[in-house]
């Protein structure tokens, strides 16, 4: 190239000889000779050879043809050609070439192509646009023609790279470009019939897509009524797949361009508030303006760093490199003298098992039995008032080991035996029991718990049917009424006759005992069907939901329906747990819904059109954020109707109903048929960003965040049922404790240890139990009873997170297995000591949280330093560690059970030091890092036995972001090596046994 100009024919001939060898070259090989060719400053040599060839007069076109040629094709693989072309001062150059051959439509296509890759680069496509090359580029391709297609797809691809610049787009629709975009998108819309040149359509809409980035653009593209051309021309592509490039630009459009509007409701604080002692909560912050969450790019940043399961992008910035904060230390974050209370809470360790040889079961009648299943705890509760008295004690050291059947060699619970026992022995023994516990309750807790006179909530009023379907003695008592007082209704007496009792560990009676003591904020009066009656797990499994082919696209182009075509739109408010007298339920044709029962989430339904409806999680309390729990009932619905229903604002970026997970629901009807069970339902299922914006506040502090929507349709299997939909499968409060209740009652004393205990009274009141598993010492033998004491501890904790509720369903089936005849089981107590506290978050569970107790505070990020008054659970769980670890017992394994919202599977996250640090680059000295790599036996041993398990999906490193959790704080201050959190899948398994099938527990 350095022989310009040329001295001689022959000079031109050996330069056209080398541009025909290099295109053929680079036309045939692969990207990597276009790299060497960039490597070795090609990229510099044809822009100085294309500025000398274009000084020269006249313009010799079989060399600059080929020039450009190669520059477009070696540009699009040279990332700094922008800056190149800056630099070599081509900018003019390539611009003044395309204004020479405006007329000459073949060598304006080889400057076009050249301008669109120089415009690639921000800086120089902003020079580009400054010197008019955007006026050019609309002269070209306007007004709309079919002659010379090839040039106009050249310009309007170098037009939509020149739009990729904030300037170029304001300095477009200043000048009126959108409006004419608009128009030429239309005409070829229009006369494009066969589809022949889809690709002009889409380099316009790109065109449109990068000028709406900005917010004037935005407001442009709605004044001139874009909205509307958009969706009137993609309905004509709706039936052809070879259009999809066309629809999904459009939807993209269509979705950035939706007005912003905040979420319908008053506050985005939670509709539950709860006074904190010592506290005064602060004001909420500002919602703020509309103009506050607009932001000039074309999506924000999209991440979700706040809970222990969630991957972070960024993760190897976020690891732990200082090795220091890695090791172990023996810390204390309380006075010593405090952790004499926790003697009580090992019973185990100074029991003297007189009652193996003096006390008989005989002698133990069904009474005294009943008296003590559920009475309070036997030592004091710890509170804040208790943590001024360190010498606290046990009130009662003897432990009753007793059951039902101590002749029972072979101790198994039966379904039948169950079943049998669970009618006959509830009596009116048990409602003395409620009246006595309650009366413990009151005298140890200081805060004497109401004796509710709970409702169950209204039954199908339907009475027809419960006469052909039920049972005819059934239908004088479905009328008109709100359900009946479960200490004395007709109906719910009638119920309990017709229970079948075939649902393992669950009574109807229990769960009403242990529901009336429940403390709630909004003071529930009723009780939801489902948790009442029980459920069991269909007979079959189901596959994961195949994800209908542009379902998210059909959703939202019908959500830009209701902004253009409003017709049909209702915008009726038919519940609000804010302002109930506001909202308009029992409407004809419209479903009614409730939520103010246990566990319940559902703030606000808005009636959109017939059928369908926008609804609103509850913040979590305390809190203006955590959406993702629901829990609600809804009745009035028609047969073979879909429902389409769009939770709108959820919070998470990405979610598993995108790829296979399906919500829950159960049928009242189908229960008293006999099939009382918890089903997965729900096609056209996705989940996408929409158009309600979240206030800073809301948005973890950062402006410009956007809700999101999960939309499902359902058709519900009666006319005028009642339903109960769910994110997962509910496992309540009552539930647990209930459950609690039957296993004890259920176990064989012989061969089971089991206490139940206090652990504390949570913020609301409520108690939150701590239980100790082993084997029975196999006698009152010294070296029998020093085994017994000396088996090491596991420590078990679950639902901290009270939307993850199948980490309960987990910790439901570890308790089973547990206390059941199982060789293994009996072999596991024999060697260890189970410490399990099943549910760490008895408040949030209560009142339908999705993560956070009643002060408002993720629980699993105030292990480093939990307070006493606002984390009692944590306080005394960990007070109890400590306790352990001072008197040489710390735990063998630690594990907290969680739910995970985005991986299928089971799978654990670990603690190790050489692992963090090597995954983080760092370079390990293992000379003076030594670390036992016994923190993988367990997970590899899972691996082996458990089908869901999945040994690549565990992690073992340690994050910056994680060092207040409990995993991470018991691993570094009680010095246990195998801590442990398990996830578990909400949607279903991806490998092994269980593979595409839907999990149930």
């Amino acid at each position: 190239f350095g022989m310009f100009p040329f001295q001689s024919s022959s000079d031109k001939d050996v330069i056209l000889n080398i541009l025909s060898v290099l295109t053929d070259l680079l036309s045939l090989g692969t990207g990597r000779r276009i790299q060497y060719v960039i490597s070795k400053g090609g990229s510099e040599a044809l822009l100085q050879a294309l500025t000398t060839a274009a000084r020269t007069e006249p313009l010799d076109h079989s060399i600059l043809l080929p020039l450009l040629r190669l520059l477009a094709r070696v540009g699009q693989r040279d990332r700094k050609f922008g800056m190149k072309v800056q630099k070599a001062e081509a900018t003019d150059t390539i611009l003044s070439l395309a204004r020479r051959n405006v007329g000459h439509h073949l060598h304006l296509t080889h400057c076009l192509w050249v301008l669109r890759v120089c415009a690639s680069n921000v800086t120089t496509g902003t020079t580009l646009g400054i010197n008019g090359a955007m006026e050019l580029l609309f002269k070209v391709i306007t007004p709309y023609s079919k002659r010379h297609v090839r040039t106009v797809r050249a310009a309007i691809e170098a037009l939509a790279a020149l739009l990729k610049s904030k300037s170029n787009s304001r300095r477009a629709v200043s000048r009126g470009y959108l409006d004419g975009l608009l128009r030429l998108y239309q005409d070829w819309h229009r006369n494009d019939v066969s589809n022949n040149y889809a690709y002009i359509r889409r380099g316009l809409l790109l065109c449109l897509k990068h000028i709406t980035n900005i917010q004037l653009g935005k407001e442009t593209f709605l004044c001139s009524k874009g909205m509307e051309i958009l969706f009137t021309s993609v309905q004509d592509c709706l039936s052809c797949k070879n259009l999809d490039p066309i629809i999904n630009t459009v939807t993209q459009i269509l979705r950035k361009c939706y007005p912003k509007e905040p979420l319908p409701v008053a506050t985005v604080r939670s509709s539950y508030s709860f006074p904190l002692p010592g506290i005064a909560r602060a004001e909420p912050p500002c919602e703020g303006s509309e103009g506050d969450y607009e932001s000039d790019g074309e999506e924000e940043v999209e991440k979700d760093l706040d809970s222990e399961e969630e991957e972070s992008k960024e993760e190897d910035y976020d690891l732990e490199t200082d090795v220091n904060k890695l090791r172990s230390k023996a810390v204390l974050d309380r006075p010593e003298e405090e952790l004499g209370q926790y003697e009580a809470m090992c019973p185990e360790l100074s029991h003297n098992f007189q009652e193996l040889e003096t006390e008989s079961e005989e002698e133990k009648s069904l009474e005294d039995r009943t008296e003590s299943l559920l009475s309070a705890p036997s030592h004091s509760i710890p509170n804040a008032t208790s943590m001024k008295h360190p010498n606290y004690r046990l009130r009662n050291q003897s432990v009753t080991e007793m059951g039902p059947d101590p002749a029972e060699k072979d101790f198994k619970v039966s379904l039948q035996s169950w079943t049998k026992k669970e009618k006959c022995r509830w009596d009116q023994t048990d409602e003395k029991r409620d009246i006595a516990e309650t009366a413990q309750d009151a005298d140890s807790c200081e805060d004497p718990a109401r004796n509710h006179v709970l409702i169950l909530r209204p039954l199908p009023k339907d009475p027809a049917w419960y006469k052909k379907a039920f049972y005819p003695e059934c239908e004088a008592l479905i009328n008109s009424t709100a359900g009946g007082s479960l200490d004395c209704s007709d109906i719910v007496t009638n119920l309990l006759e017709k229970h079948q009792g075939d649902i393992p560990f669950h009574s109807p009676h229990f769960y009403i005992a242990r529901a009336k003591r429940v403390k709630s904020i909004p003071d529930y009066k009723d009780l939801a069907f489902p948790d009442f009656w029980g459920h069991q797990p269909p007979s079959y499994s189901k596959s994961m939901l195949e994800r209908k082919y542009g379902v998210q696209r059909d959703k939202v182009l019908d959500d830009v329906r209701r902004l253009i075509q409003p017709g049909d739109v209702i915008g009726r408010t038919v519940f609000d747990l804010d302002e109930p007298s506001h909202a308009s339920p029992g409407a004809p044709g419209c479903l009614t819904f409730f939520s103010k029962f246990e566990s319940g989430n559902l703030r606000k339904a808005i009636q959109v059109r017939e059928f369908e409806y926008d609804l609103i999680m509850n913040a979590d309390v305390n809190s203006n954020q955590q959406h993702q729990w629901f829990y609600f009932e809804v009745r009035g619905m028609k047969l073979a109707v879909p429902y389409r229903f769009n939770i709108i604002n959820c919070e998470k970026f990405n979610s598993q109903f995108n790829y296979g997970m399906q919500l829950v629901m159960y049928s009242v009807k189908e229960a008293l048929q006999g099939r009382p069970r918890w089903l997965r339902a729900g096609h056209d299922i996705c989940y996408y960003k929409n158009h309600y914006r979240c206030s800073a506040a809301a948005g973890r502090g950062v402006k410009g965040n956007f809700y999101y929507t999960l939309t499902f349709s359902i058709k519900f299997p009666h006319k005028d049922d009642v339903c109960y939909l769910a994110y997962h499968y509910p496992y309540t409060y009552s539930t647990m404790m209930s459950h609690l209740d039957i296993l004890e009652r259920n176990r064989n004393p012989k061969k089971v240890y089991w206490k139940q205990q206090t652990l504390c009274q949570t913020l609301g009141g409520n108690l939150c139990p701590l239980l100790t598993i082993t084997a029975m010492p196999e006698s009152k033998k010294r070296d029998d009873l020093e085994q017994f004491c000396n088996r090491p501890y596991v420590f078990l904790v679950a639902r901290v997170h009270p939307g993850e509720s199948n980490a309960s369903w987990v910790m439901k089936g570890t308790l089973e297995f547990l206390v059941s005849s199982d060789p293994i089981a009996d072999l596991l107590r024999k060697c260890f000591i189970f410490k399990i506290v099943p549910m760490l978050n008895p408040d949030g569970v209560i009142n339908g949280n999705h993560r956070c107790s009643l002060s408002g505070d993720d629980l699993n990020r105030q292990w480093l330093t939990p307070s006493s008054q606002l984390h009692p659970t944590i306080y005394h769980a960990k007070g109890l560690l400590y306790y352990l670890r001072s008197i040489g017992r710390t735990p063998l394994v630690f594990c907290d059970y969680h739910g995970h919202s985005q991986r299928k599977n089971v799978f654990l996250y670990g603690c190790s030091i050489k692992e963090t640090l090597w995954q983080a680059g760092c370079t390990v000295d293992t000379a003076v890092i030594t670390e036992d790599v016994g923190y993988r036996t367990l997970p590899k041993i899972l691996d082996k036995v458990a089908p869901a398990f999945v040994m690549n999906s565990c992690s073992f490193l340690v994050e910056k972001s994680r060092e207040s959790t409990a995993r991470v704080v018991v691993w570094k201050e009680m010095g246990v090596l195998r801590s442990y959190t398990m996830e578990s899948t909400y949607c279903g398994c991806s490998h092994g046994l269980y593979k595409v099938s839907q999990s149930f527990k």
